[in-house]
């Protein structure tokens, strides 16, 4: 990817998870969420890539809006987890 002029923002391994329906007989699939930034023409080079590779089953290209990227931001960093803690903290008080 970054060979290609993107840039890698995040990346993150859900590890082994079950299929919602089987897929070319297989019921298990390794999950890898890559979130990045490309210019627009990159995409297009990507998913003819995935569509080549016999190891990837299923992907999905998404493009996220300005509030999608400040949650996953606030998401990674863990704002949501201090709000619980800061919550949980006012209640036992």
């Amino acid at each position: 990817m970054t060979d290609n002029g993107a840039e890698i923002v995040h990346e993150d391994n859900w590890g082994l998870k079950k299929l919602a329906y089987p897929i070319q007989k297989k019921t298990t699939g390794y999950y890898h969420l890559t979130t990045f930034k490309a210019p627009g023409e990159f995409i297009n080079k990507l998913e003819v890539e995935y569509r080549r590779d016999e190891r990837i089953m299923r992907f999905l290209t998404v493009s996220l809006d300005k509030h999608a990227l400040a949650f996953s931001e606030k998401k990674r960093s863990g704002a949501f987890n201090k709000n619980k803690e800061t919550k949980t903290e006012e209640v036992a008080q």
